[in-house]
């Protein structure tokens, strides 16, 4: 739902929640006009969700302040083992080793509560054995590179090509006393062209997944981890299968509801293998 949110803040989205099943969007009336029909369905593509035009209702209902409802309705939540994310405003019993982090809700994705974001906070806490140097590919709020140097990475770099969503995760960071040791950059996968980290975190849609071609592969060492989620269990074949032409050989797959996340390892040249 945040991934949702934050990608339709450019149309003038006032509101955004999820009650059984059925996904509420909120628009002033002014603001709305017939033609935004075809660009929400065009982002549900991206996101890997193909719905219906029949399935979409709109409908013309009383002023409410939306802003004030949806804030009402964000709760903490607990990730894995030690994990803890909640609103500055709302409280919460936080395990003696456990992971606190504070984000309020704004324009950035991946405050927690998205399937993927989890499934990637997860597979942190088992992967990051400390000093680590971590690449956060579209980063939105900066919660997963947040996550890695909590549990012990020495640093992390977190790439969005969104400048408003980076400014969000800057002032994510600044209120969870984040210092240099995580660092933002607008940037395209693509002009990645220095640095080898031992971790790639990629929570992206497949459309850009099948583009980055020999991107991560520049920034891999010979034992580098690939973390990839943003993607349906439908997509894994045809993920798996480009991702080892440019060397990377496919490892575990965690699932959560329709989403699921990929491991992909660094392959040794064929010289130094067998």
């Amino acid at each position: 739902m945040s991934e949702l949110a934050g990608r339709l803040m450019n149309m003038s989205l006032l509101g955004a929640w999820e009650d059984e099943g059925v996904v509420h969007l909120y628009w002033d009336h002014a603001d709305w006009h017939e033609s935004m029909l075809e660009a929400l369905g065009e982002t549900l593509l991206e996101l890997g969700l193909k719905v219906d035009h029949d399935e979409i209702r709109v409908q013309t209902i009383p002023w409410q302040d939306w802003n004030r409802i949806w804030t009402e309705s964000v709760q903490p939540i607990h990730i894995g083992k030690r994990i803890v994310v909640r609103p500055s405003w709302s409280e919460v019993e936080v395990a003696e080793d456990g992971i606190e982090l504070i984000l309020d809700p704004k324009q950035a994705f991946g405050t927690g509560h998205h399937a993927t974001t989890q499934l990637l906070c997860e597979w942190l806490e088992d992967t990051i054995q400390g000093g680590e140097q971590v690449l956060d590919v579209g980063t939105g709020s900066g919660l997963l590179g947040m996550v890695a140097l909590r549990l012990g990475a020495t640093s992390v770099l977190a790439i969005d090509h969104d400048a408003v969503a980076l400014e969000c995760a800057k002032e994510y960071a600044r209120m969870n006393h984040f210092g240099p040791e995580l660092e933002f950059q607008v940037l395209d996968i693509h002009d990645l062209s220095d640095g080898q980290y031992d971790v790639i975190l990629a929570n992206i849609d497949r459309r850009t997944l099948l583009s980055v071609d020999q991107a991560f592969a520049n920034v891999a060492g010979s034992h580098t981890l690939l973390l990839m989620t943003g993607i349906l269990e439908s997509d894994y074949e045809e993920l798996v299968a480009y991702y080892r032409q440019y060397g990377w050989r496919d490892g575990d797959v965690r699932k959560r509801a329709e989403w699921i996340a990929i491991e992909l390892v660094r392959r040794a040249p064929d010289y130094l293998s067998g």
